[in-house]
């Protein structure tokens, strides 16, 4: 039930071949962009697409999953969290980013 309350499905196109990391413990973390594209018709009748952008993030076995399959143009599904975290960049300011925090993929 606790998975109801925070969960998030996706289906898009990788936007950038992932960048993995590996944290202090040896584990294994994947950051990557995913584009959903949705369209509908305005009132001109001109078909308008648009598309967004999500960053998506990953830990565990997933990574290697990701590392060995995923790179830039190729179609996915994603299931997961979401998830908002502030830091300071390198110039003092302070920035929120919301990302996806994810547990399953699918390849397409």
């Amino acid at each position: 039930m606790s998975k109801l309350r925070n969960n998030v499905r996706l289906t898009g196109n990788v936007g950038k071949n992932p960048e993995i990391k590996t944290l202090e413990n040896d584990k294994k973390i994947a950051r990557f962009s995913l584009a959903t594209n949705e369209s509908y018709t305005n009132s001109k009748n001109e078909k308008i697409q648009q598309t967004t952008w999500h960053n998506i993030v990953a830990y565990g076995p997933i990574v290697a999953i990701i590392e060995k399959h995923v790179e830039k143009g190729k179609q996915i599904g994603v299931d997961g969290k979401l998830t908002y975290r502030d830091y300071t960049d390198k110039e003092g300011i302070n920035r929120n980013i919301t990302e996806i925090v994810i547990d399953e993929i699918i390849l397409l």
